[in-house]
């Protein structure tokens, strides 16, 4: 389990391609850290650590992972968001992030505003159902906000601090982007749709969601 709160800014510093899979070696300090076996999510994607190249560990990412995600882009130099998984004992700062990617978006439009950003991102309408204003949604693995949504496009607000300390602050119009809806929408969804017809359940949905 995750919380969104990105904790570092990683490198891809390697890629090797071995058959369908990708691995990758991720530059970050905590690195010696890790051991074989642990969590990592990857702008978002959550990947098992296989090996630890001190300042490098590696992951592996597979066909579904390289199909759902926009990590078959990365190159050496690239830079990810990184966190690792939640301790026991660890501050939920952020929302329930599971580190399973539904898909990716497109960005649309970067507005500046006086100390922030308003992102734009077109999303796949099978997202949208799960995607409310003032709701939880991951981009990339950051834990954000959604201001406004559409029929095919929602936003989120970015501050001084998240422009600076994740990938967010580097990305331009036209770039793919992770996204994980959040998982309690998806679990209200699965159990409305038990009781009651498809329209009538959508609408029941958004409704209970802007409530809450």
């Amino acid at each position: 389990m995750f919380t969104g709160i990105v904790e570092e800014i990683g490198e891809i510093a390697q890629t090797q391609r071995r058959g369908m899979a990708v691995f990758f070696g991720i530059r970050a300090s905590f690195a010696k850290e890790l051991k074989e076996g642990d969590s990592v999510c990857v702008n978002g994607a959550c990947l098992t650590v296989v090996a630890v190249q001190t300042p490098l560990f590696w992951v592996e990412a597979v066909e579904e992972t390289l199909a759902r995600t926009n990590l078959g882009f990365l190159k050496p130099g690239d830079k990810v968001n990184l966190e690792r998984a939640l301790p026991v004992t660890g501050r939920f700062g952020g929302h329930f992030v599971q580190g399973h990617v539904d898909g990716t978006g497109v960005i649309a439009q970067i507005a500046p505003r006086l100390r922030s950003k308003v992102m734009r991102i077109h999303t796949p309408k099978e997202l949208m159902q799960y995607i409310v204003p003032k709701g939880s949604i991951a981009v990339d693995g950051v834990s954000l906000t959604v201001v406004d949504v559409g029929a095919d496009w929602f936003t989120v607000s970015l501050i001084p601090f998240t422009l600076e300390h994740t990938t967010l602050g580097l990305r331009k119009v036209g770039d793919v982007v992770n996204l994980e809806v959040d998982i309690l929408a998806k679990y209200v969804r699965h159990m409305l749709k038990a009781f009651e017809g498809q329209k009538s359940t959508d609408e029941r949905l958004r409704q209970l969601l802007t409530e809450l």
